[in-house]
């Protein structure tokens, strides 16, 4: 899931730049309230970018102090103070990465190693979130099963794992879920999961791992993939932009969102470009 949600730069307002950076630490704070310190290396962009969409959704304002943390311990700068939400996004943020671990493991590739970093994170986890957990575990099982039949629908291959953003979005908020916000998280999760699967074509079809891309196509290749069935790949993106746009129609925000449209809008069509160009993901840290 990881590091695919971003926002378009170019066409940042400052002021919303400024709130992701403090959202950003705050989350990073949060993490180590409710997982301890060692899990703050696994802080990602993602689970920021959660924390804007859903504390606006929610109705719950955050509070912007100016703070010192391990990473900058000479100068301030604002961070948003960690609430109950934002704690157990910290949770979140703690579980996905220890299942991405498990699952690189699965696939042969390394992070032993890097998974013990998060262990006693987890186990916090599974005990102060056990709802959260259980959500994650249940459609994780679900996203396994559906590898090991080597279906190869695109859309039933990223079903599980849209489904588990719909469920989380409905658990963090209760009842101002609906029908919009359930169609933006579902599309959400299944942009994440087909934007991974296109973005390893290479490597999985090398280690023959599961990836509905190469089960369909076949193609040597993820260059040859995208010249022999560009205008496929990209029908199957196309929707899935609409179905996003459609879900921010159909819900109620209660604070400006014009981060959120920013990342939803343009960064997600952006960062799918990149990775049908087969370009480099730039690092974002340098700009937190």
């Amino acid at each position: 899931m990881f590091g695919y949600i971003r926002y378009d730069l170019p066409n940042l307002y400052i002021k919303d730049l400024e709130l992701y950076r403090a959202l950003y630490c705050g989350l990073c704070k949060g993490i180590g309230s409710s997982c301890g310190q060692a899990a703050r290396i696994g802080l990602s962009y993602d689970v920021a970018f959660l924390s804007a969409l859903l504390h606006n959704l929610a109705g719950q304002n955050v509070t912007v102090e100016m703070q010192n943390c391990f990473e900058h311990t000479l100068k301030k700068r604002p961070i948003a103070k960690p609430d109950p939400l934002t704690e157990e996004l910290g949770a979140l943020n703690t579980v996905l990465i220890y299942y991405k671990l498990t699952d690189d493991i699965s696939d042969g590739e390394r992070g032993r190693g890097k998974r013990l970093w998060f262990k006693r994170g987890f186990r916090r986890a599974k005990k102060n979130y056990p709802e959260l957990v259980g959500i994650v575990e249940r459609f994780m099982r679900a996203q396994a099963e559906t590898e090991k039949r080597a279906d190869p629908s695109a859309d039933r291959a990223a079903d599980p794992t849209a489904c588990m953003l719909r469920e989380l979005s409905r658990h963090f908020l209760g009842e101002k879920a609906g029908e919009g916000t359930d169609e933006l998280f579902y599309n959400l999760g299944k942009w994440i999961y087909l934007i991974d699967a296109l973005d390893d074509y290479d490597k999985d079809k090398k280690k023959g791992n599961y990836n509905p891309f190469v089960l369909t196509y076949g193609a040597e290749s993820r260059k040859a993939l995208l010249e022999q069935e560009r205008e496929d790949v990209s029908f199957l993106f196309d929707t899935i932009f609409f179905a996003l746009r459609e879900g921010l129609s159909g819900c109620k925000f209660s604070f400006n969102r014009d981060l959120t449209d920013n990342v939803i809008l343009l960064g997600i069509p952006a960062e799918t470009s990149r990775v049908m160009k087969g370009e480099k993901r730039e690092e974002m840290r340098a700009k937190i």
